[in-house]
C-alpha cells in the first residue's frame, strides 16, 4: 500500500479544495507538520491573498500565513489540473440550503466533476463538508468514477466531518478530535493514518454514512436545545421573568443540565442548515422528523419575534417602526469573529427594511456587508460615535462583540433592544434597555 507508507513518512502531498473557514486552517496544520500541500479555490482573490502572505480570516493571522509560505510547503492555486500531483484530496466546500430549505449539494457535485477530470490511481479523496448520510457513497464516489477509475479499488473515498469553531479559545483544528468513516478497511486505515499526523485524536466509525450522521447529530442536538431555550425566552418574557437569570441559576446544577442561550436566530454554516439535511434524507425512508422540524420552526421564527419587540419598544416611546432609524450592532453570526454566514443579522435587517425602517449596521470585523446567497443588503459599517448613536431611534444588539463598549453605547443611544444579554452588567441608563 504505497499511499500508506507515503502518509506515514510524511511524503504524501496534500490537496485541500476550498480555502475558507474549514479548508485553510486544516491545510495549515498539514504544512506545519511538514507535509507538502496545494490549496485549491475558485476564488482568485483568496489565492492571490494567500500567495502574497495575507490572511482574509480574522482568527488566522497573516504572520502565520507568511510563515507557511516561507516554508515552501504550500501554494494556493485556481489551477485544478494540479490535482494530478497530489496524493490526498480533502474537500471543504459549502453545503447550503436552497430557498425551499432542501440540501444544495451543487458545490460537492461540481467539485467532484472537476476532480474526476484529473483523478489518479491510488489517490484518497476525503469529504469534510457537512451533509446527509449517503452523500459520499451515493453522490461523490459515482461522480469521481466518471474518471474511468473504480472507487475503493483504484482510489479511495472517506468522510471526516469538519468541527471548526472559529475563534474558540479552548479548541482549534489540531485539538478537536476527528471522526473518520469509510466503507472499506483500506479507506479507513488511510484516512486515519492521514489525520493522525495532524489531529490530537481520531475516532474511526464503521462507514462514511455513520460519520455523516455523527456531524448531523452534533448540530441537531444544539439546534433542538437552542430552540427549547428560545421558546422558554418567549414564555418567560410574557411572564415578566428574565430568562438569562433563570439560565444562570439553572446552570449551577452540577449534573443533568447543560446551559444553552437564546438569541435573535441561528447563525453559522452548520446549526441552521444541518437539521434540514437530515429531514430531507429521512423522507426517503418515509419518516417525518417532527421534533427536528419543530426546533427549526422555532429558531427561524426568532428574528420576527425580535422585530416585534423592537416595534413594541418604539411604540412605548410614541414611535412607529416605519421611517424609524435603526442601527443593527453586529453582522457576524457570533461574537469576535468575521464570519457572516447565515447570520441572523441579515434576516433582521431584511425584515426592518421591508417594514419601512431606515437601517444601518456596525461591525468592526465586517466593514462591508457581503452579497450572500439569500441576501444582498448593500451597506458599509457606520462609526459608533456619540453623534451617530444619538441619531438612531433604536440600537438593536444582534452580535455582542467584546470590543463593544456597552456603557458608552447605552449613554448615547436613545433606545437599545438587546438580544444577547450584552447590557446585563450596565448600571446606568438601564431605562433605555429592552431585552429581546
Amino acid at each position: 500500500m504505497d499511499l500508506l507508507s507515503k502518509i506515514e513518512n510524511q511524503e504524501a502531498v496534500i490537496g485541500v479544495v476550498g480555502l475558507g473557514y474549514v479548508g485553510l486552517p486544516l491545510l495549515m496544520e498539514f504544512v506545519e507538520e511538514g507535509f507538502q500541500t496545494v490549496g485549491f479555490d475558485i476564488d482568485s482573490k483568496k489565492v492571490e491573498s494567500l500567495n502574497s502572505g495575507k490572511s482574509y480570516i480574522k482568527h488566522i493571522a497573516s504572520e502565520r500565513v507568511q510563515k507557511v509560505r516561507a516554508s515552501n510547503l504550500f501554494e494556493a492555486t485556481t489551477d485544478f489540473s494540479k490535482i494530478e500531483k497530489v496524493d490526498c484530496i480533502l474537500i471543504c466546500v459549502p453545503t447550503p440550503l436552497t430557498r425551499h430549505r432542501e440540501p444544495d449539494t451543487s458545490y460537492i457535485a461540481n467539485t467532484a466533476e472537476t476532480i474526476s477530470k484529473y483523478l489518479q490511481k491510488g489517490q484518497l479523496v476525503v469529504l469534510e463538508s457537512s451533509t446527509y448520510p449517503g452523500t459520499t457513497e451515493e453522490l461523490l464516489k459515482p461522480i469521481l468514477e466518471k474518471s474511468g477509475l473504480k472507487g475503493d479499488e483504484d482510489f479511495w473515498v472517506a468522510f471526516s466531518p469538519e468541527r471548526e469553531d472559529p475563534n474558540n479559545p479552548k479548541f482549534n483544528t489540531k485539538t478537536i478530535p476527528k471522526v473518520i468513516g469509510a466503507n472499506t478497511e483500506i479507506g479507513r486505515k488511510l484516512t486515519q493514518a492521514l489525520y493522525d499526523k495532524v489531529i490530537v485524536e481520531t475516532i474511526p466509525v464503521s462507514s462514511s454514512q455513520a460519520a455523516e450522521a455523527t456531524k448531523l447529530l452534533e448540530n441537531i442536538f444544539r439546534s433542538v436545545n437552542i430552540a427549547l431555550v428560545n421558546e422558554m425566552k418567549m414564555i418567560l418574557d410574557k411572564m415578566g421573568i428574565d430568562v438569562w437569570e433563570v439560565i444562570n441559576a439553572a446552570k449551577t446544577k452540577p449534573f443533568g443540565y447543560m446551559p444553552f442561550y437564546p438569541g435573535p436566530g441561528l447563525g453559522g454554516h452548520c446549526i441552521p442548515i444541518d437539521p434540514f439535511y437530515l429531514t430531507w434524507k429521512a423522507r426517503e425512508y418515509e419518516i417525518n422528523t417532527r421534533f427536528i422540524e419543530l426546533a427549526g420552526e422555532i429558531n427561524t421564527s426568532m428574528p420576527f419575534w425580535v422585530i416585534n419587540k423592537v416595534m413594541d419598544a418604539l411604540n412605548d416611546r410614541g414611535k412607529s417602526l416605519k421611517n424609524s432609524k435603526i442601527l443593527v450592532l453586529g453582522a457576524a453570526y457570533k461574537k469576535d469573529i468575521d464570519d457572516p454566514r447565515e447570520s441572523p443579522s441579515f434576516k433582521l435587517m431584511e425584515i426592518l427594511i421591508h417594514k419601512g425602517a431606515e437601517v444601518d449596521y456596525n461591525d468592526p470585523f465586517v466593514p462591508v456587508l457581503p452579497s450572500m446567497r439569500m441576501y444582498d443588503i448593500q451597506r458599509e459599517s457606520v462609526e459608533l460615535s456619540p453623534e451617530n448613536l444619538a441619531k438612531y431611534d433604536c440600537v438593536l444588539i444582534s452580535t455582542d462583540h467584546s470590543v463593544y463598549d456597552f456603557d458608552f453605547i447605552a449613554e448615547h443611544a436613545q433606545l437599545i433592544v438587546d438580544t444577547r444579554n450584552a447590557t446585563d452588567k450596565i448600571t446606568q441608563n438601564k431605562e433605555k434597555i429592552v431585552k429581546a
